[in-house]
């Protein structure tokens, strides 16, 4: 922390987080960094997400919790269905070999996404503090996976949080070609039948931008969170006719 930075608020277990307001900006070491410290239990998380705040830290760090401004989002019809994709998908379709499933091996996949370091970071930022808790929350019923199947072995996929009507999206692997974005475009659908408009990406990145995704003010994010969180969460089941919410609905593409 360089001396002309603002002091970080440190949290115990059970503190409110500031607002977010108040988080670090564009002159200070970490824009966007709004507290440390705190616990990664259940109810912590739920009240980060429901605020539009996230924990991001590494192993030698102390739980960090951040609230970027912009916000990386992508609106569900503005997923980009590029041709590649389109001829992946309709052979995963057809394939009887091929399927999709929810949260029948989270743990699994959450420990891929582990394997897989972030862009530009040396190493992964899913650390295992951060597996257990968000195992923990799957448990709880509040972050779930998607998953590509391909004969029988688990090929992709990512895991989300969501909460109510909000869905935010966490990390992707893929041990075949396109099996992550097979699965993000099986979310897509599933929040397109679900009336879900939106999914946080958290921060920018030029993968996520080549799929649709754009940049939202943190208030405008915060806006959407207010009308959601306390929305009726979707019953987490994906059905094959899910895929006509992207292979037959009018939907970018590149």
């Amino acid at each position: 922390m360089s001396k002309t930075a603002r002091a970080l608020p440190w949290l115990e277990a059970g503190d409110s987080f500031p607002a977010i307001n108040t988080a670090w900006g564009v002159r200070d070491p970490a824009p966007g960094l709004l507290a440390a410290g705190g616990v990664l239990d259940v109810p912590t998380l739920l009240a980060a997400y429901s605020q539009g705040i996230f924990p991001w830290f590494s192993d030698d760090q102390p739980v960090l919790w951040w609230s970027t401004d912009p916000r990386m989002v992508l609106q569900t019809r503005n997923f980009k269905l590029h041709r590649s994709l389109r001829k992946s998908l309709s052979h995963f379709v057809s394939d009887i070999h091929c399927e999709i499933r929810f949260d029948t091996s989270f743990a699994q996949v959450i420990e891929s996404c582990a394997g897989k370091p972030r862009a530009h970071q040396p190493g992964t930022w899913i650390v295992p503090s951060m597996v257990e808790a968000y195992i923990a929350l799957h448990v709880a019923g509040h972050a779930h996976s998607v998953e590509t199947w391909i004969n029988g072995e688990l090929a992709g996929g990512l895991y989300c949080v969501n909460i109510g009507g909000a869905v935010f999206g966490e990390s992707m692997f893929a041990h075949k070609t396109d099996a992550s974005k097979i699965a993000l475009a099986a979310l897509i659908a599933f929040c397109r039948a679900n009336g879900m408009a939106m999914i946080d990406c958290q921060q920018n990145t030029q993968h996520l931008a080549s799929l649709g995704a754009l940049e939202m003010t943190r208030e405008d994010f915060a806006v959407h969170l207010d009308k959601t969180v306390g929305q009726a969460a979707p019953v987490w089941r994906f059905e094959p006719l899910y895929w006509s919410e992207i292979l037959t609905a009018k939907t970018p593409q590149t």
